[in-house]
């Protein structure tokens, strides 16, 4: 006669019950090599581009992310449907980069206080080039090309 021990089997219910729970708690602080932390789950990136800030119309006619007065000088703009920050480091000068932060994929604000900031857990980015400027993220923001056609800032 097989009897199950009740005590054994309520114990394995109560150790998973708890464990699962932590285990999600335990994810890394630095999800750079996590491809959905850098936007490289979206197609339409490509990380490794750089992003460009030409007066030319744009060939392929990208997404629109913004327009030039959206995004203020010694600031950043967050786009945020396509998961894009558009900066202006200088006057006329647009950069943009993946909008969630690589410390634990929060997505970044707007700003006009000189940085990417992440509301999340206080990161901070480079409007030029997407680095961390304060931790706890260590890895840069990934580039994403863009264009600039008038006052329209397109992803390239």
């Amino acid at each position: 006669m097989t009897t199950i021990n009740r005590r054994r089997a309520l114990s394995g219910t109560a150790a998973f019950a708890i464990g699962v729970p932590v285990l999600a708690a335990c994810g890394s602080d630095d999800t750079a090599t996590d491809p959905g932390a850098s936007g490289a789950d979206d197609p339409s990136s490509d990380p490794t581009s750089e992003p460009t800030s030409s007066g030319s119309a744009s060939s392929g006619g990208g997404d629109s992310l913004a327009s030039a007065s959206d995004v203020p000088v010694g600031g950043c703009f967050v786009a945020a449907a396509a998961k894009v920050v558009v900066t202006q480091p200088t006057e006329g000068e647009f950069k943009a980069f993946s909008a969630v932060c690589t410390h634990q994929g929060c997505a970044v604000e707007s700003s006009t206080e000189g940085d990417i900031p992440c509301p999340c857990h206080g990161s901070k980015f480079s409007l030029e080039d997407g680095s961390p400027l304060s931790g706890p993220a260590t890895a840069a923001l990934a580039s994403v090309a863009i264009t600039v056609d008038g006052d329209s800032i397109l992803r390239a």
